[in-house]
């Protein structure tokens, strides 16, 4: 089953996260399939590049990861 959540990059004290689709078995950090947007939790900044292609993956039976979940009702995205 594929998942769209939240894989950590960044330096140590700076994180970054890329929003990515994954099997839900695999290491998010390593078995991505690709990148769908970013999260910086410094800033506050929250990107989904192609929102069209994110809306057809759930029709697909693709689901989000909790955090994701919350941090998209937060910024008031619609999909």
């Amino acid at each position: 089953m594929l998942k769209i959540r939240l894989s950590r990059a960044g330096k140590r004290n700076t994180p970054f996260f890329r929003v990515v689709l994954t099997e839900h078995t695999k290491a998010a950090k390593h078995g991505y399939k690709e990148v769908l947007g970013f999260y910086n939790p410094i800033s506050k900044e929250f990107k989904l590049k192609d929102i069209e292609k994110i809306k057809k993956y759930l029709t697909n039976g693709v689901q989000f990861s909790p955090r994701l979940e919350k941090l998209i009702k937060i910024n008031n995205i619609s999909l």
